[in-house]
Order: C-alpha cells, then sequence, then structure tokens
C-alpha cells in the first residue's frame, strides 16, 4: 500500500472524473446536472460531484450521491429548501443510490482565505466539475502536511459535544444508522489525516485509510478497521455510538490536538 501519486512538484492530484463513473450510476448523474442547472439557474456559479460515483467505486443500491454546489451569493434559506427539495427527488426517483447528500457554498467563501485549506482543498482535490467554472482554477496546489491535516480535520474536539447531543436524541433504527454511517466516516477520515503527513499522500478509500492509520498507531487499528466496516455497512448499535463519542472520538480528538494542533474556529 503505496501513497497516491502526486505529481511532479510533490502536490496532490485531483481524485475522480466524469469518465470514471460507472453506466450503472450515468443516468442518476445526467439528472443531476439537469436538475441542478433547472433548480438554481442564474443562481449557480459551479456543480461538482464527490466521494464513490466519481471515484468509480460506487456500490448500486447502497452508495450515496454527493453532490457540491457553488452559488454566486452565500446561501439563503430557500437555496437550502431547494437542495432539500432536490436530493429527496433524485433518491426517489433512482433505485442506484441509497440517499443524496448536496452541500452549499457561496463562491467567495469557497475562494476564502480562511478556506482555503478546508472547503477550498476539498473542492480542488476531491471534487469532479460537473457544471459551470471550475473554481479550482483560483485555488493553490495542495501538499499532504501538517497545515492541510490541522485545516481538514482538526476540529474534532469541538464535534464531539453535538455528537453526543445526536446519540442521545436519536431512538430509532433508523436514526442509529445514520449516525452509525455519519460518525464512522468522520473518524476514520480523521484518523487518516492524523497519518497523512507521515505516509505522504492521499486515499479516499475508507478500508485502506483504516490500514494506513493502523500502521502508526496498532493499538488502535482494530477499532479503526471496525469504523471503516460500519462506514460501508451502517448499524442500529447504540453502543458502537457510544464507543464512538467516549472512547475512540475523545482519543483520537486529543492525538490529533497533540500533533497537528487545532483548526481556527469559524464563525
Amino acid at each position: 500500500m503505496q501513497p497516491a501519486p502526486l505529481d511532479p512538484t510533490g502536490h496532490l492530484q485531483r481524485e475522480g472524473s466524469l469518465g470514471s463513473v460507472q453506466p450503472e450510476f450515468a443516468a442518476v448523474v445526467a439528472a443531476a446536472r439537469e436538475r441542478v442547472a433547472e433548480a438554481y439557474g442564474a443562481r449557480l456559479h459551479s456543480a461538482y460531484l464527490y466521494g464513490s460515483v466519481p471515484r468509480g467505486t460506487a456500490r448500486p443500491g447502497r452508495s450515496d450521491l454527493d453532490l457540491l454546489l457553488a452559488l454566486h451569493h452565500e446561501p439563503t434559506h430557500d437555496d437550502r429548501d431547494t437542495a432539500e427539495v432536490l436530493a429527496r427527488g433524485l433518491d426517489e426517483d433512482f433505485a442506484v443510490i441509497d440517499g443524496v447528500g448536496i452541500l452549499l457554498y457561496g463562491r467567495d467563501t469557497l475562494l476564502s482565505e480562511q478556506e482555503r485549506y478546508d472547503t477550498g482543498w476539498f473542492l480542488a482535490c476531491l471534487c469532479t466539475p460537473l457544471l459551470g467554472a471550475d473554481l479550482a482554477e483560483h485555488l493553490p496546489r495542495y501538499r499532504p502536511d501538517s497545515r492541510l491535516a490541522r485545516e481538514t480535520n482538526g476540529d474534532l474536539a469541538v464535534l464531539l459535544p453535538r455528537w453526543r447531543d445526536r446519540v442521545r436524541a436519536a431512538s430509532t433504527p433508523a436514526e442509529y444508522r445514520r449516525l452509525s454511517r455519519h460518525l464512522s466516516r468522520h473518524l476514520v477520515r480523521t484518523g487518516f489525516t492524523l497519518v497523512m503527513p507521515r505516509w505522504g499522500g492521499w486515499t479516499s478509500d475508507l478500508a485502506e485509510s483504516a490500514e494506513i492509520f493502523g500502521r502508526y498507531y496498532p493499538e488502535r487499528a482494530a477499532q479503526m478497521r471496525a469504523a471503516a466496516a460500519v462506514a460501508l455497512d451502517p448499524v442500529a448499535d447504540p453502543a458502537v455510538l457510544h464507543a464512538y463519542t467516549e472512547d475512540l472520538g475523545p482519543w483520537l480528538a486529543a492525538e490529533y490536538t497533540a500533533r497537528h494542533g487545532t483548526k481556527p474556529p469559524r464563525p
């Protein structure tokens, strides 16, 4: 397991492409492009795919469709309502996907200094252009260094109290499964970015991320491998969520802060 290739200058290369979309997902991607353009019209600057679909690793009937939309202005309540309707419609019309996630940002936020090594990096390296002019052309190149680690996932300590509140509020198997998928994905990605500068590359594969993490923290390897499995096959077990918020999460947050520092708070 070697780090993903960097470009000749040592910067991360963009992952995913429209050409990597599997045939089973071509129709839903085409529908997403058409519906996003129709729903937002002149308000939309550009749209992007991210996740397993543009990487060509999506599982029919089990993977979700992830979109990032950049608007010319900061998103309003109406814009967010539109995104919810759009996501629900795509999910209902295409059985090949299991859920739709839509992130909304204003163009100026994505290009801001504050977001340059967080959502800016995310767009430039992990998002595949679907509509409009690519904002990555206005962003820098990125290295897998400690600064990138801090700015992307250095806020786990801030998130943990919110996670605990969500776990306490959950009561149905469906809610537990949704939380287990969300929390496990976040923990595995945070575990990977903790060791990313030492490994020297990037991967979005959760199982691979857990294995790479385990090289550097063998005492926590089994927990991270288990979290990667839950990320792919969510469970309705409150005990799993409790272990995330009371054991693995707090340890990971403390280790992350010690090694990379804390992500500056956002407004």
